[in-house]
This record gives C-alpha cells, sequence and structure tokens, in this order.
C-alpha cells in the first residue's frame, strides 16, 4: 500500500478532536487508510453505509444505531463510519454522543461527498469536527517521496535545484495517468478508459443522488465534457448555460454538486481586496488529469502532438498537485488565479500566513523568456511587499533565475522531496 502524507495529519487531528471527517472522491484510498489506522494501534469498530444492511438501520433508527456502535462493554469504543454521506441523519445523534462524553478519536466519518456543503449539518458540528480531504495520489506518493515543494517556496531563501532529466514523455504519461490508485493499476489505455467510464456513472448514480434527489442527470455527463474543454479558463456560467440550454440557477445547483462530490474544484480569483475576491470569476480544474483527458478523449499521443490541448491539461495537473501538497505543507496556503482587466494572468497564486504570496507560472514549453515574466511581474506590483517570488513551471530541464525573485524551474521538481 502506497503512505498517503495526510495520514500524519489525520492521526493528529484524532489525538484531540472528538470527531474527523475523511472526505475525498471515491476510489482515492479512504477506506483504506481509515483501515489502516484501525489496524495499527487505533482500534476501532468500522462500518460502512455501502452495506444495505446497516444503512437501513441507519436511517431507521440513527439515535439508536450510534448508541449501539459507541457503546461496547459500557465502555465508550471508538468508531469509524464509511460513506456518511448516505445517512446525514446520523450528525445530530453523534452530535449528542460527543456532547455527553467529549473525548478526542470518538468518531471517524470518512465520505465520497463533501456533505459538509449542508447548512444544518455543518452548524450541528461545529467546533466539534475538523474535516480533511483525501485527493487522489499525488505524484509524490506515487514515487514514495514527500514533496516539500509549497514549503521550499515560501521559505525566506530558495535554492534553485539541480539539472533534471524526466522527459516530455514522461511527464505526459504522468498527466494522462493522473492519481487514482485503480487506474495505476491498469496497464492499458483501454482499460483506464473502461475504469474511467464505470467510475463517472457510478459518482452520477450513486453519490449525486445521496446529496441531491434530482431528475436529469443526463445533463450532467453533457456539463462535465463541457467543463473538461474549458479548464484553466474562466468560467462564464452564461455562456455555459446557453450551451448547454438550461437556466443558471440549475447550471449552479449542478456545479455545487460537482463540487461536493470531488470531481472539480473552483480557482477564485485573488485581489489585494478580499471582498472582490468574491465577485470576480474563478477558474475550474478537474480533480484529476486521468480523467479530465478521459473526457476529452486525448491520449498521450495526441498530447505529446498538441501543445494548445496540452497546455490547459498540464495547467490543471499542476494545479491539483499544488492542492494536494497543500494539504500536508506546513505553510498550508489557499490556491488563487490572478488576472488583471489588461489580461496579464498569473496560473496560480498561493496565500500562506500573514498573506504572503507566491506566483507559480505554468508552461508546456521547453524554453522561457522574459515575455513569460510579465504575468508576476504584474501580481509582483499588485501584492507589494507580500510578494514572496514567481516561479515559472516548465517542461525545460534547466532551473535558471532571472532576478532575485523571479526564476524558472522544470516541472518535475514538484514531486522531488525526502524518501517518505
Amino acid at each position: 500500500m502506497l503512505k498517503r502524507h495526510i495520514e500524519a495529519t489525520l492521526r493528529e487531528a484524532l489525538a484531540d478532536t472528538p470527531v474527523v471527517l475523511l472526505t475525498g472522491a471515491r476510489q482515492t484510498g479512504k477506506s483504506t487508510l481509515v483501515e489502516s489506522l484501525a489496524d495499527a494501534g487505533c482500534p476501532a469498530r468500522y462500518v460502512t453505509l455501502d452495506d444495505l444492511t446497516v444503512l437501513a438501520a441507519a436511517k431507521q433508527d440513527p439515535a439508536g444505531f450510534v448508541a449501539g456502535l459507541a457503546e461496547a462493554g459500557g465502555q465508550v469504543a471508538p468508531v469509524i463510519i464509511g460513506e456518511i454521506q448516505r445517512a446525514p441523519e446520523l450528525f445530530l445523534p453523534i452530535k449528542l454522543a460527543v456532547d455527553r462524553k467529549r473525548t478526542p478519536g470518538r468518531f471517524l466519518l470518512a465520505g465520497s461527498a463533501n456533505i459538509m456543503t449542508l447548512p444544518r449539518i455543518a452548524d450541528s458540528l461545529a467546533g466539534r469536527m475538523e474535516t480533511i480531504n483525501l485527493w487522489p495520489l499525488s505524484q509524490g506518493e506515487i514515487a514514495g517521496v514527500r514533496e516539500t515543494f509549497i514549503d521550499q517556496l515560501f521559505a525566506p531563501e530558495f535554492r534553485l535545484p539541480a539539472r533534471v532529466r524526466e522527459g516530455r514523455a514522461e511527464l505526459i504519461a504522468r498527466v494522462a495517468r493522473g492519481g487514482y490508485p485503480e487506474v495505476l493499476s491498469r496497464g492499458t489505455e483501454s482499460r483506464r478508459r473502461a475504469w474511467f467510464r464505470s467510475y463517472i456513472t457510478t459518482i452520477l448514480q450513486r453519490d449525486v443522488r445521496d446529496l441531491a434527489n434530482i431528475e436529469g442527470l443526463t445533463e450532467l455527463p453533457r456539463l462535465l465534457t463541457l467543463l473538461a474543454g474549458r479548464t484553466a479558463s474562466l468560467l462564464n456560467l452564461a455562456d455555459v448555460s446557453r450551451a448547454l440550454s438550461i437556466p443558471q440557477t440549475t447550471l449552479k445547483r449542478y456545479l455545487a454538486l460537482l463540487e461536493a462530490t470531488f470531481i472539480a474544484q473552483p480557482v477564485p480569483a485573488w485581489s489585494v481586496n478580499l471582498g472582490k475576491r468574491l465577485v470576480k470569476a474563478s477558474k475550474l480544474a478537474l480533480c484529476d488529469t486521468g480523467l479530465l483527458t478521459y473526457l476529452l478523449g486525448v491520449s498521450e499521443e495526441r498530447l505529446a502532438e498538441d501543445s494548445q490541448t496540452f497546455g490547459p491539461i498540464l495547467e490543471n495537473f499542476v494545479v491539483m498537485e499544488m492542492r494536494k501538497q497543500a494539504s500536508w505543507s506546513e505553510t498550508r496556503p489557499q490556491l488563487f488565479h490572478f488576472r488583471t482587466h489588461a489580461g496579464q494572468e498569473v496560473d496560480i497564486v498561493l496565500e500562506g500566513s500573514a498573506r504572503k504570496i507566491v506566483g507559480i507560472e505554468v508552461k508546456s514549453c521547453a524554453s522561457v523568456g522574459a515575455a513569460d515574466l510579465k504575468g508576476l511581474e504584474a501580481l509582483r506590483e499588485v501584492a507589494g511587499r507580500n510578494f514572496r517570488r514567481g516561479v515559472i513551471l516548465y517542461t525545460g530541464a534547466e532551473a535558471v533565475r532571472f532576478s532575485e525573485d523571479l526564476m524558472a524551474i522544470p516541472i518535475s521538481r514538484l514531486w522531488q522531496g525526502v524518501r517518505a
């Protein structure tokens, strides 16, 4: 089993928080992770609501179900409940159980949908629960390396890495493969496509229905394919609404469901003015580039030949690698994008503590020049003293410094770190 870097954070949360919610898309390894915790010094009773008998009992008598799990021979026992989104009725009994006896690690909940988007659930466990996201495998996790790139970017000094040897073909293979554990075990592209086809059906027929009893699910695959073609672009709701012939209110609801099931994630706009961030257009990233290339119907050969197709997909890839690394980094930055009225852009803006800013541009080319720095220079001017440094991630082999705080670094530097 591949080591998940988020495990240390999960253990820390269980040591001081009564309820911990581990969320993430299906097939990212949540069950494997929580079962390994139960087998390695964290003894607990484990049940999953994917078991229809268990689910029926939970829905029929939520309070009795929780009481029966939490009490064993008169002693309070830790409980792990999988696929918790299938029975949101359990949250109130869990709250009452925690309020009666508030001990760390009483409940570890795992879910394939972000039920914290439902207000009554978020309110019921406020101050009692910590939420941790598990994404598909990062490139470092696949290689057995703990990435430290984000923390290095925010450090007072940044040392340029040595020349890297990974070629463009290997990078394209990484992007096309993605990070779902099951996909990594499939040796051919056709078998990976078969897995993604089944995966999308499962998400739409199970997890979406768990969150919202909606009709017209035939529109969601069309929406997902349309969004895949617009990754790394500003999300224009009116344009998407017209293209699909659905009202914007319905579109917003569908986008919320795709976000809640960890298929797509917004990348909001960054601005010095915190209020303006809420009104500027976001970008949308799909949570896995293996899934993205499947939806677009592009092969590794196509990515190698068509730089216009590869560029946005590569940006999506880096966005998600940054989001994964942020979940276990010391810095824990927030992710944004940046765009001026004049059209100057920075693909990724990381905002850390004390509002320190790091800008990241993603280029699918093997060389960069002064013109490629324009967006980072605009961000530096707007951020002022909070600007830490700007980096161009590109497919070349050499790390090059353009100035004290602007540099170009090979993309493969992202997953070079310390052995896990």
